[in-house]
């Protein structure tokens, strides 16, 4: 045999080698792609659903959003026999009643400013998208063909309309409330330690 040749078998039986032993250490060591994406989803499942715990916390806003219904029907009509009542006795539970309203009506006043936060929140988030959106529509050379991307921009924005709509609707509700609501909703919460 020649020399040519010999050199020849030699080079293609290193790169043989070399490309066998490339492949087994790829698949030894490093995951393949779709498994590590398997185990992310996974993880992000089992962590995102944590046991559901009962707490003050977790009950307070439930227990206002109640208080409101149900003061409102135990305050008396007013009717002849009942003023002949606080007629005879001036002092039987208006003091309660008065005082019961009033707690119902700071409760509905923050159950409104946590809905108004929430929304503002919302809002925020879809401003942000949307503005990415806008930026990726706008990067493409031909937006002006692209009918997909036009119509979901115009989605976006009718969402973000309406978003900011239930915003105002929230916020004049909160008005509506009194002049107590905008004192309170005017004053900066205080930070927490």
């Amino acid at each position: 045999m020649s020399r040519r040749t010999v050199m020849r078998a030699f080079v293609l039986l290193l790169m043989a080698s070399c490309l066998c032993g490339m492949r087994l250490a790829a698949q030894d060591d490093a995951p393949s792609v779709a498994e590590a994406a398997r185990r992310a989803r996974q993880h992000k499942q089992d962590s995102s659903k944590p046991a559901h715990v009962i707490d003050n916390d977790t009950l307070a806003p439930a227990s206002s959003n109640a208080a409101p219904t149900q003061t409102n029907p135990a305050q008396p009509v007013p009717t002849p026999a009942n003023d002949a009542n606080s007629a005879v006795a001036p002092g039987n539970g208006t003091d309660a009643d008065k005082s019961g309203a009033s707690e119902a009506k700071k409760g509905e006043i923050e159950t409104l400013k946590r809905q108004i936060a929430e929304k503002k929140a919302s809002i925020d988030l879809q401003q942000r998208e949307m503005a990415l959106a806008q930026d990726s529509f706008y990067s493409n050379p031909d937006h002006e063909h692209d009918k997909t991307g036009k119509e979901k921009l115009d989605a976006m924005k009718s969402d973000l309309a309406q978003a900011q709509s239930e915003l105002a609707d929230l916020q004049a509700k909160l008005a509506a409330l009194g002049p107590e609501a905008e004192a309170k909703s005017s004053e900066p919460e205080p930070s927490k330690p």
